[in-house]
């Protein structure tokens, strides 16, 4: 018998109380019975988001959210200024460049964090920059983008914004939107939320409201116009996915009402130590040391070991998928998560298997070096 476990950074493992609060009858969205599950759902992400502002909720992947973030704020020919320091990074880019958005990008080295002392020289370089968008944590690399220092750059030049991909660092880690002064907020269902994907969650500032006003970029479904003014009344513009929303529902109760969201932070940030080290314990590098993000750990694959190999070893003799690296990185990393449904167990048994796939794929090293170090570290 060979159990599956999932530890990509999204899609997460779904808590079977999840799965099954998702498989009760459906309701009608317009019916009265959807409303209230719609109100906690909108109030338990203000919570998440660490918020007072509207969170309106889409029927797509985070993506959505992300493309909301720029069709619905400015306009062709508007300047943007976009960290680049990996995949996601680079997403943000290829969204403003595609709604005519001329773009000005910082490229960072993938495994590092920008410093804001960049991006206040860049707003200084042009003036005209009307947002700034930046990842959070970003999933490609295991780096973590120190947002509230960057924010802190943005509100004190001028009249801008500044749009948060928190896609893998909502619910995973510190992050207080309207305490940190960040307009928009962006996340999805399939990381911190333990949900499969399909919902698309974006936290709008007032200030962001205002420059929605002005904005002439086309759009038709991703209209946040339309969701901000049924939000209050637990009503999406278009139809939402209901059985999705009945999972949010309970997810939220586990973080919110039972973990508690900062607890759930420390958790995560715990787990993602104890990785870290449980790395270092047998002699591997990591791809963010400087910059660790709490969501994903990033792990360069040794000298002499086969990255594809390894990962299929892991997989199909193991039972355990991690993520590859992405781009030029393919086949040279693997990710392991920690956000979402994950205990110190989980985690320490995903590192007994790292450390066996490695020994059967050539890497020397003392088998269960890591796993104890894990331990040691997750200890009561």
């Amino acid at each position: 018998m060979l159990k599956r476990r999932l530890f990509t950074p999204g899609p997460v493992p779904v808590p079977d109380r999840v799965r099954l609060a998702m498989a009760q009858p459906i309701l009608n969205h317009r019916a009265p019975d959807f409303l209230p599950v719609f109100e906690r759902c909108r109030k338990g992400l203000q919570q998440v988001f660490q918020t007072e502002s509207p969170v309106a909720i889409f029927a797509a992947s985070g993506t959505g959210a992300m493309d909301t973030a720029v069709s619905n704020l400015l306009s062709p020919g508007d300047h943007a200024l976009v960290v680049r320091g990996g995949k996601f990074g680079e997403r943000w880019a290829e969204i403003c460049e595609a709604y005519g958005v001329r773009t000005t990008c910082i490229d960072v080295e993938w495994g590092r964090a920008v410093e804001p002392a960049e991006i206040a020289r860049a707003l200084e370089v042009s003036p005209d920059i009307l947002a700034v968008y930046l990842t959070a944590s970003e999933t490609s690399t295991g780096a973590r983008h120190p947002v509230k220092e960057i924010a802190e750059v943005v509100n004190h030049s001028g009249d801008r914004i500044i749009v948060v991909d928190a896609i893998t660092a909502a619910g995973v880690y510190e992050m207080r939107m309207d305490a940190w002064g960040l307009d928009v907020v962006v996340s999805g269902s399939q990381k911190a939320f333990m949900l499969p994907p399909g919902l698309a969650f974006i936290g709008v500032s007032e200030r962001a409201q205002r420059f929605m006003e002005t904005s002439t970029c086309s759009h038709y479904y991703f209209d946040l116009k339309a969701e901000l003014a049924v939000l209050p009344k637990d009503q999406t513009a278009f139809t939402p996915a209901i059985g999705l929303m009945l999972g949010l529902d309970e997810a939220l109760k586990i973080i919110l009402d039972e973990e508690g969201l900062e607890v759930t932070w420390e958790r995560t940030e715990r787990l993602a130590a104890a990785t870290r080290e449980a790395m270092r314990a047998i002699g591997l590098e990591l791809l963010a040391p400087d910059a660790p993000s709490a969501a994903t750990t990033a792990v360069v694959i040794p000298d002499g070991v086969d990255g594809p190999a390894f990962q299929k070893y892991l997989r199909e003799r193991l039972g355990y998928t991690v993520a590859d690296g992405q781009g030029h990185l393919k086949g040279k990393i693997f990710r392991i998560a920690h956000l979402g449904y994950f205990d110190r167990f989980d985690t320490i048994a995903a590192i007994a298997a790292i450390e066996m796939s490695l020994a059967a794929n050539g890497y020397v090293a003392k088998l269960g070096e890591a796993a104890r170090t894990a331990t040691e570290l997750l200890a009561d």
